[in-house]
């Protein structure tokens, strides 16, 4: 390494590192994000999930993890949990009994209206046309950091 590439590593900040960005601002997210969970009673993965379960209802307990990027260790207590909150219910997919659909209850559906707000979008600070530009490039990153993690692995 040139003594001038000593000094510029020396010379990174935190603030400099793509990493902590990303880092602090899901820290930030999950600051205004914390009135509208702590009135639903809902932690923010218990919410995504049950996100996911709009998006898609009766999904098998493994597809729901890949798309939260959720282990099947983590997912399954957040699961109990929204069982046990009456928010959804789990049963054994009667085609494959080795695998466990997941779907909401009215209560989960009813989520919906209490959990769709703009105040997030207001926090944000950002114009409508930024949105699908910065949350595709988010993605872009995630899916090759992803990639590149497969292949190292």
């Amino acid at each position: 390494m040139k003594s001038t590439e000593n000094a510029d590593s020396a010379a990174l900040r935190l603030s400099d590192f793509l990493c902590f960005a990303v880092y602090s601002a899901n820290l930030a997210f999950g600051k205004a994000y914390k009135p509208i969970l702590d009135e639903l009673g809902l932690t923010y993965t218990q919410y995504i999930t049950i996100i996911a379960l709009w998006e898609q209802d009766n999904q098998t307990v493994g597809g729901l993890g890949e798309k939260l990027f959720l282990e099947s260790n983590t997912l399954t207590p957040i699961l109990k949990k929204l069982e046990a909150m009456g928010y959804l219910h789990r049963q054994r997919d009667p085609q494959d009994e080795r695998q466990v659909l997941v779907g909401l209850t009215k209560a989960g559906r009813r989520l919906r209206e209490k959990g769709l707000t703009m105040d997030i979008v207001e926090a944000c600070g950002l114009a409508p046309e930024e949105f699908p530009k910065i949350q595709r490039a988010i993605v872009t990153l995630r899916n090759n950091l992803v990639k590149s993690a497969r292949e190292q692995g």
